[in-house]
């Protein structure tokens, strides 16, 4: 009998702390995951802060790059070379992208994927892609003798076309049927935005403009599908090295183009002539812009990038409503809604991988 009373409370004694290890433990268990939940939940909160940032930054930088060409001009032409203009933002770009690569190296150190080399393999592939940018931001300026801010925002929206069907030729990917409806839908939007019901002409836009949308429409896809070939050939390498390359290209190509096109007014009138604050602010609207698209591929997602377009076509026609005198018709509205909805289809309409 005593030994059984001995046994029992043995028993007990190991019940108690068994419940007292149960009890830490759980206690544990639940500061852990309520440390975890915290983490997660300021994580969170700063990825909803930083993409809410991103998605404005890129949004006003889009909105205000058409109208910021239209008001550097006077009397209807432009006072500065335009290629000059194109060289600054190139020789911006590189800059930034060289500030950005040497704080790289100051935190990771100087490695194989942050090298700056000369090696012709490494830089043969960049002259191609910095032709085409170059003739495409050089007909921008001038398709403004043919479009308003607000038309141009609407018919930049045809590189969508260029780029899906250059990546099915070029890459081989494949392309859903809502993607395909999607494409029909924005030549639809963008020929109905031009509507114009009160003049003899059915299109706002005369045939030269269509003809030079369409052309930058395919310089951009183009040189789009083939910057992204070059950096999924290798993608262990840094986006900073890359882009420096492809910058120092444009500014060889932007030189050439002012030797060839503004040699005697630059060397007659200087480099800056013809600046205003308004040149200034485009030229680092255009740099910026480049950094912000960046950005969004880095810490957002392809959404923010159609949200940015179908809110910059809206803020654009607003804003030229105020500047330029723009009419803001029932045809422009539906056409940008038509717009919106394609941009966004073909952002969702993506085709699923097979797993």
């Amino acid at each position: 009998m005593e030994y059984r009373r001995v046994k029992d409370q043995e028993s007990d004694e190991v019940s108690q702390k068994d419940i007292e290890s149960l009890g830490r433990s759980s206690f544990s268990n639940t500061a852990a995951t309520s440390s975890l939940s915290i983490a997660g939940g300021l994580k969170g909160k700063y990825s909803w802060k930083l993409k809410s940032i991103v998605t404005l930054a890129l949004t006003l930088l889009t909105s205000s790059q058409a109208i910021l060409i239209v008001w550097s001009k006077r009397a209807g032409k432009y006072e500065y070379s335009v290629t000059t203009a194109n060289f600054s933002v190139e020789a911006l770009k590189c800059l930034l992208s060289l500030v950005a690569l040497y704080r790289t190296w100051n935190v990771q150190g100087i490695t194989e994927d942050n090298r700056l080399t000369t090696s012709f393999d490494e830089v043969s592939v960049y002259p191609i892609p910095a032709m085409l940018y170059m003739v495409k931001n050089l007909l921008q300026y001038y398709i403004f003798a043919y479009v308003d801010a607000p038309a141009y925002q609407i018919l930049k929206n045809l590189n969508i076309i260029s780029t899906g069907v250059l990546y099915r030729i070029i890459l081989k990917k494949k392309l859903s049927e809502i993607q395909w409806a999607a494409f029909i839908l924005l030549c639809a939007g963008c020929t109905t935005a031009q509507l114009n019901p009160s003049s003899d002409h059915v299109l706002q836009t005369p045939i030269q403009g269509w003809m030079m949308a369409i052309v930058m429409a395919l310089l951009s896809g183009f040189a789009g599908v083939y910057t992204e070939a070059i950096i999924k050939k290798r993608p262990s390498r840094n986006i900073n090295v890359q882009n420096f390359w492809l910058y120092i290209f444009g500014m060889l190509f932007n030189f050439i183009a002012i030797c060839v096109q503004d040699f005697d007014a630059v060397i007659n009138k200087g480099f800056f002539h013809g600046y205003s604050f308004i040149t200034v602010l485009m030229i680092l609207n255009h740099a910026l812009s480049g950094i912000a698209v960046s950005m969004v591929m880095k810490y957002a997602d392809n959404i923010v990038k159609v949200y940015s377009t179908s809110v910059a076509m809206l803020l654009t026609a607003t804003v030229s409503v105020f500047l330029f005198n723009f009419h803001l018709s029932l045809a422009f509205f539906l056409g940008s809604t038509v717009v919106s909805v394609s941009v966004y289809l073909h952002s969702v309409g993506k085709p699923q991988q097979q797993k």
